[in-house]
């Protein structure tokens, strides 16, 4: 009995020792593509190209990050130019921060309202919430082409309001989907209590409801945010000059003069990312809340 339990020990530490393994190559994994990325952008240009990789340089450099991100211009043998023949990212950044952040709010609002329509009242069956979400999986690529031609009848193209309408439209389904989860998981009885002791719907939504989901918006919001952060399509099909976003401004790094600029690249990517972290950080507690809300059964 005790050599079968010894035995039994031995095969689960084996189990966790080849978990951990299992995990540690992936992290590995995942975190390499992000080293490779910071490393390239404190590369100098011979090292972008070398052979065998330079996997972090003997001479670190800031040039990258000056060239991209301040009005600094660099010496080629054909002359003086910008390495960035295109606006400096600041523009582009701008327009990414307040589109991303004006249709989440949007999406999350509206979202939340038509949740709790669905949770409560089902004003939505599965079947039906299930093909709002199938909205959502449909390739970008079907409706640009469609979207173009009503976008230019209408004058949103090239507009920040054109992109806000798109992006909340896209990432409704999203937020409607994962704050019912949430809303799921509230006992109907406290609203009942609450309006028994007199409070009317709207002051149980605002003092109640709301402020106990509060975590899986946060985390719904973040979510979203990433989405429309990220969005490359759309941004540059409906909108690639005069309101250009960062996913778009990165990209024309591989069509300009000066060839495939890796280092400039890696320096903008960076900068691209380091909002989200930062954000990521700052909720990190809401986060760990709103994506663990419900896993404990009642």
């Amino acid at each position: 009995m005790r050599c079968n339990d010894m035995k039994r020990i031995s095969i689960r530490k084996l189990a966790d020792y080849g978990l951990y393994f299992a995990l540690s190559i992936w992290a590995l994994i995942v975190a390499f593509p992000i080293y490779w990325i910071v490393a390239t952008s404190f590369k100098p240009d011979r090292d972008w190209f070398a052979w065998p990789p330079v996997y972090w340089s003997e001479e670190p450099t800031l040039n990258n990050y000056a060239v991209v991100w301040a009005d600094h211009k660099e010496e080629y043998e054909g002359g003086t130019q910008y390495s960035h023949s295109m606006q400096k990212p600041w523009k582009a950044l701008r327009n990414s921060l307040f589109i991303s952040v004006i249709s989440t709010f949007f999406a999350v609002g509206f979202g939340t309202i038509l949740a709790y329509g669905v949770s409560r009242y089902q004003i939505l069956s599965e079947g039906r919430m299930f093909q709002l979400l199938m909205l959502r999986m449909v390739p970008p690529i079907v409706i640009v082409a469609p979207l173009s031609l009503y976008y230019s009848t209408l004058h949103l193209l090239e507009t920040i309001t054109g992109l806000v309408i798109i992006y909340s439209i896209k990432t409704l389904p999203y937020s409607v989907w994962m704050i019912k989860s949430f809303i799921d998981e509230l006992p109907l009885e406290i609203e009942q209590a609450a309006m028994i002791l007199g409070a009317s719907r709207l002051r149980t939504l605002w003092e109640i409801v709301f402020p106990l989901v509060r975590s899986g918006i946060v985390a719904t919001f973040l979510f979203i945010l990433i989405l429309t952060w990220s969005e490359y399509l759309l941004a540059l099909i409906l909108s690639k000059t005069e309101v250009a976003t960062l996913p778009v401004e990165l990209s024309k790094y591989e069509g300009s003069v000066e060839g495939r600029v890796y280092g400039r690249q890696a320096a903008l990517a960076v900068g691209v990312t380091l909002p989200l972290i930062a954000i990521g950080i700052f909720i990190r507690k809401h986060l760990a809340r709103g994506f663990s809300f419900g896993m404990v059964k009642r």
